[in-house]
């Protein structure tokens, strides 16, 4: 019998440990969802106080808005339902929330337990052009730079004609600090 009690003991005390630790592994550390919650509050501050009511009109206005997003907030969308050549279409978890006035690392939580590549998703670690050294970097990082800057390089074959046009445009996009 005891033997029996202790067996329910350690049972209980596991079930207990389980159930403690359940909302820790499932709540957002710092730094988690990052282009999920950018993206979110992107989008919320983006509608009307009408339309934050209404889960159609933010589904709708949710699919308007990833025909303009770009890079990471675009794989967002398409992870979402957003874009029309999206597998799958969670949305509801999205417009229902944001319905609700839930802040984005709540509903980011709920989209993670939903499909967690949404959470996978992180922006790149951006160049700092006032101290690097164009002619180290590589021709995927250059166009990458001219591609945040929605730039193109017509007629760019060679690596150092991709640094040409960055120079020539450097002083657009890159603040000089005194």
């Amino acid at each position: 019998m005891a033997e029996f009690l202790n067996g329910r003991i350690v049972l209980l005390a596991t079930f207990g440990l389980i159930l403690f630790l359940l909302p820790h592994t499932i709540a957002l550390k710092e730094g988690d969802c990052e282009v999920c919650v950018k993206a979110v509050n992107m989008f919320v501050e983006s509608l009307s106080d009408e339309t934050k009511k209404d889960t159609k009109r933010i589904e709708d206005e949710f699919r308007g808005f990833c025909k303009k997003a770009k890079n990471k907030e675009q794989r967002f969308c398409y992870y979402l339902g957003g874009m029309e050549d999206s597998a799958t279409g969670i949305l509801g978890e999205l417009s229902k929330p944001i319905s609700w006035s839930m802040p984005a690392e709540k509903i980011c939580e709920k989209l993670k337990k939903k499909d967690a590549q949404i959470c996978d998703l992180r922006y790149d670690k951006q160049i700092d052009l006032n101290n690097v050294d164009l002619k180290k970097l590589k021709v995927r990082d250059l166009k990458k730079i001219l591609s945040d800057w929605d730039e193109e390089c017509d007629g760019c074959l060679e690596k150092t004609d991709f640094i040409k046009r960055i120079e020539e445009l450097k002083h657009k996009y890159v603040k000089t600090e005194l």
